[in-house]
């Protein structure tokens, strides 16, 4: 492939990518209404902490130019 032809790949799987990802945070966001869900802080806080840990691996790859392990997550 060429450069060219790398970039415009880039640009449409990132665009995609970012974009469902922020669709699905919302999502998450959505869990915070206590009439229809019930958590506890503790669940609040192992949610932020994973989501943080995977965007800090994400910067890391970035910065690296590496791969890591694809994580599961579980309450």
């Amino acid at each position: 492939m060429s450069r060219k032809a790398d970039r415009e790949k880039f640009v449409e799987l990132a665009e995609k990518r970012v974009s469902k990802t922020l669709k699905d945070i919302k999502l998450i966001g959505n869990l915070s209404n206590k009439s229809n869900y019930e958590y506890s802080e503790q669940d609040v806080k192992k949610i932020y902490s994973v989501l943080k840990k995977a965007l800090e691996e994400m910067k890391a790859r970035f910065d690296a130019k590496g791969s890591a392990e694809d994580e599961v997550f579980k309450l």
